[in-house]
């Protein structure tokens, strides 16, 4: 007769077979019953599903490396409103479809609280796309026929939640500021944006020069949106001449 772990493992059990060889074990030590044994098989293969489930997520996500809020100095920013961005992680923002806009300077922290929100989404089993702005707009621009548009779009505008990175570094053409109305306007009232930006609303029209549609474009992502401001010096260079000082 061949294995029984083996057996389980093509029935399409997630569980390896050493997981399996060590419930197996642990259950003849402490003399589990059957229907123990079940219940624990059952929330191990319960646990190793949802930690497979989320990493497909991530990388469908394309969050990237970073770090943490455990490792996030709270204390270096001169002003950042913790209790407003604590709120924002309960994620209650995504169940209404409200946008977020994260501003300050660069390097500053901006980005990384970003793919933090993105990061609890992707916990709390929803969809997550994360890219730059300029990264997104370069993949729809690629697209040569409004077909082919029409199912790159997809991929921002059905995630429960789309982070856009650094709004504002790179100039944009009048057709990319036309892309990104698009796309905030396909989920405006239906699904989240989250933007990081070092520039105010009413700078905004200055990173696509003479696109028509930028006052639109803000009124609409403005319209539902919590701004969380970053008072602080930038941690790169802060970390820079920390290390040029030894």
């Amino acid at each position: 007769m061949s294995d029984p772990l083996n057996r389980l493992r093509s029935l399409g059990l997630r569980l390896s077979h050493e997981a399996l060889a060590a419930l197996v074990a642990e259950a003849e030590k402490s003399s589990l019953s059957p229907l123990d044994l079940l219940a624990r098989l059952a929330d191990d293969e319960s646990k190793e599903r949802a930690g497979r489930n989320l990493a497909r997520r991530t990388k469908l996500a394309t969050l990237g490396s970073f770090a943490t809020l455990d490792r996030f100095d709270w204390n270096h920013p001169r002003s950042l409103d913790r209790s407003t961005y604590d709120q924002l992680l309960s994620l209650d923002f995504v169940g209404r479809a409200e946008n977020v806009l994260l501003r300050g300077p660069s390097g500053v922290g901006k980005t990384t609280l970003a793919q933090n929100l993105a990061l609890r989404a992707l916990q709390q089993g929803l969809s997550v796309r994360f890219c730059t702005l300029a990264a997104a707009l370069a993949d729809l621009l690629r697209q040569e026929s409004v077909p082919a548009l029409e199912r790159r779009l997809k991929r921002y505008t059905l995630p429960h939640l789309l982070v856009l990175d650094e709004l504002g570094y790179l100039p944009s053409d009048a057709r990319s500021a036309d892309l990104l109305y698009n796309l905030v306007s396909r989920r405006h009232e239906l699904r989240s944006i989250v933007v990081t930006t070092n520039l105010a609303f009413k700078q905004w029209p200055s990173v696509f020069p003479g696109a028509a549609c930028v006052a639109a474009l803000v009124d609409r992502f403005a319209q539902h949106c919590h701004v969380l401001d970053i008072d602080a010096d930038s941690w790169r260079q802060k970390t820079s001449l920390r290390h040029a000082s030894k």
